[in-house]
């Protein structure tokens, strides 16, 4: 039911809900005013909403360092007397709340605003005014609903009272900021000045790490930051700066794209960073005579003959022994530890259907679960066939009762580490429960000929993909969390000179997977050209597999990094980010999915929940 009519020939949307905004812009300042009426208590209700506004004036302080200014008019006084209590920061928004005796939509419409006009050309762009409306919307509620939550019911007699909080609330602030410490590594560059600026309107405690701290470089960063002076391509001068350090935000770009100064920072200085905070983190694990919560464990390490013990080779068919006769070629597979030092399983599969494996069972350090782990990591190498992974789970006394999960690996030509997700795995029998890491007691490395795709570039002839070389340097368990450890800004490539475009991406991706499979919480943000500009200000766009084509501004990279860092969804994964665009006619391949960043809602954690994990 609408509320009973007004002196107003009709009541607008906003009126509706019991007061009045009016906006004016100009090229510095705005303000938005909001009018209770003259009766003592206002309640109307929007779409199941009851609000309520007591008649006592109340103020509270902004958190956006805006200037308040509450006028009072007592009630029993016909004056023209106000008393008025201000409370002024830097910012030019001013918001202004009163409430007087007899007032009217329409005369306070021209009440200190004749001088400035209330709409222009482009407050009515149709592209922008959804979106616009929208927010001033919101900002005016976020504001009238605050007033409620701080005011309080005074009596007449003391009308000219006004509650003011002491303690300013920031609504930028994030829980547990002001107990985390963020090292910014890279705080001089386009994006970590940014990045130091929103970390610290958000409350968190900043370290800065530079190679030099001259004058120039002081004065680019607020006085309140901690400076660090260290040089990533020296591990030795960098580990002062991770002590009280929690996470960590890579911004560090090299200054040419000469390949000596590529590998110094984005793939050298990676791994020294990661590699120091992983061994603060074991120190104070240490010190609590316990064990990192980032630390890996050790499974498996292939370094002397006896590391061998214990591995057992087996081979078998998934056919009929009457079938497999009719199509056997042969098959045989070693696991042996060779003079040069590498643990090397190795064979043939010439039996259709057939395969090999290598099995363990499963002997955990006292005290240690797979639960407690993320998945699994393989340092390996050879040439580059696929293989995989099965582990059985159920009570290692009776392995009758066992489930048995699988899930696929693939390896590159040479050396390379897979990142194996127990999320990964599917249970052989459909009406399995998921894949428990707390039962497992046997791990299994399975080769068969089917399903080998053969390797791009390889030199020689054709390849034979039913014979395999896989060299095992370890195996190791991935620590869970729920946080990311370490954002790395990275690239696309888009905007790089060709001659140099290949140099460059090899670093960046060199110092991905340092990251990668340090065993730290990680997120790397490759975004588009980057263009300075104010952010916040066009929809975005998250994807995986190399196919944007926009750019980005250095201020919504940085809020993406700053978001990331209590976002569950982010941790492990990889993505490019840009502008939203539309694809050219014809070339639409895939649907782009535009989420628009703003600070009254967090985009980032449906942007990345639909995006694959340890990539």
């Amino acid at each position: 039911m609408l509320p009973p009519s007004s002196p107003s020939s009709s009541l607008s949307a906003s009126e509706f809900l019991g007061f009045s905004v009016f906006s004016s812009a100009n090229a510095n300042t705005s303000s938005t005013r909001i009018s209770t009426s003259k009766s003592q208590t206002c309640r109307r209700t929007h779409r199941g909403l009851n609000l309520q506004l007591p008649p006592p004036p109340t103020t509270t302080r902004c958190c956006d360092n805006s200037k308040v200014e509450v006028v009072v008019a007592e009630e029993k006084i016909k004056s023209k007397k106000k008393k008025k209590i201000s409370i002024s920061s830097s910012n030019t928004d001013t918001t202004t709340i009163v409430k007087p005796e007899e007032s009217s939509p329409s005369s306070s419409v021209n009440d200190d605003n004749n001088n400035n006009p209330l709409i222009n050309l482009d407050d009515v762009n149709p592209v922008g005014l959804g979106r616009k409306s929208r927010q001033i919307f919101d900002e005016v509620w976020r504001k009238f609903s605050g007033l409620g939550q701080f005011s309080r019911t005074v009596p007449d007699e003391s009308l000219d009272t006004v509650l003011i909080r002491e303690v300013p609330m920031c609504e930028f602030s994030v829980p547990g900021a002001q107990n985390t410490q963020v090292l910014v590594v890279g705080a001089t560059s386009r994006i970590g000045r940014i990045v130091v600026r929103k970390l610290m309107l958000r409350g968190y405690s900043v370290k800065a790490l530079v190679r030099r701290a001259d004058q120039e470089v002081i004065d680019m960063l607020p006085r309140s930051v901690e400076i660090v002076i260290g040089d990533v391509g020296e591990s030795s001068t960098i580990n002062a700066a991770m002590e009280g350090c929690n996470k960590i935000i890579y911004c560090a770009t090299a200054r040419s794209t000469i390949t000596g100064d590529l590998n110094r920072v984005d793939y050298q200085g990676v791994y020294n960073v990661s590699k120091a905070f992983q061994d603060y983190n074991n120190k104070l694990a240490q010190l609590r005579a316990g064990k990192s919560s980032k630390s890996k464990l050790l499974i498996a390490k292939f370094k002397s003959e006896e590391s061998l013990n214990g591995w057992e080779v087996r081979q078998g068919t998934y056919f009929q022994d009457m079938i497999a006769t009719k199509y056997d070629g042969g098959l045989d597979a070693s696991f042996e530890f060779t003079e040069t030092g590498n643990a090397v399983f190795s064979g043939y599969v010439f039996t259709r259907g057939g395969y090999v494996e290598l099995s363990k069972k499963l002997l955990l350090p006292l005290g240690s679960t797979l639960d407690r782990y993320d998945g699994l990591i393989l340092s390996v190498g050879g040439n580059g066939r696929s293989f995989i992974l099965i582990l059985e789970a159920g009570p290692s006394a009776d392995t009758s009762q066992s489930k048995i999960y699988f899930a696929r690996m693939s390896t590159k030509v040479g050396f390379c580490r897979v990142r194996v997700p127990f999320t990964s795995f599917r249970a052989v029998n459909p009406e399995d429960p998921p894949l428990d890491p707390f039962l497992v007691h046997t791990l299994t490395i399975r080769f068969e000929p089917r399903k080998q795709r053969p390797i791009e570039g390889l030199a020689g002839g054709k390849q034979d993909l039913r014979s395999f070389n896989l060299i095992i340097e370890y195996i190791k368990a991935l620590p869970t969390g729920e946080e990311t450890d370490f954002i790395l800004v990275s690239c696309t490539g888009l905007g790089i000179e060709p001659g140099r475009r290949e140099q460059v991406l090899k670093a960046k991706k060199a110092g991905e997977d340092s990251l990668r499979r340090s065993g730290l919480g990680y997120t790397i943000v490759r975004p588009g050209p980057l263009q300075e500009e104010p952010g916040g200000q066009r929809a975005l766009i998250f994807d995986q597999g190399n196919r944007i084509s926009q750019g980005i501004s250095c201020a919504d990279v940085a809020d993406i990094c700053v978001k990331a860092l209590h976002d569950s969804t982010a941790r492990n994964k990889s993505f490019d980010v840009c502008y939203e665009y539309m694809a050219e006619q014809g070339n639409e391949l895939y649907e782009l999915v535009a989420h628009l960043p703003d600070k009254a809602n967090n985009y980032l954690t449906p942007a990345l929940s639909a995006l694959e994990k340890n990539t």
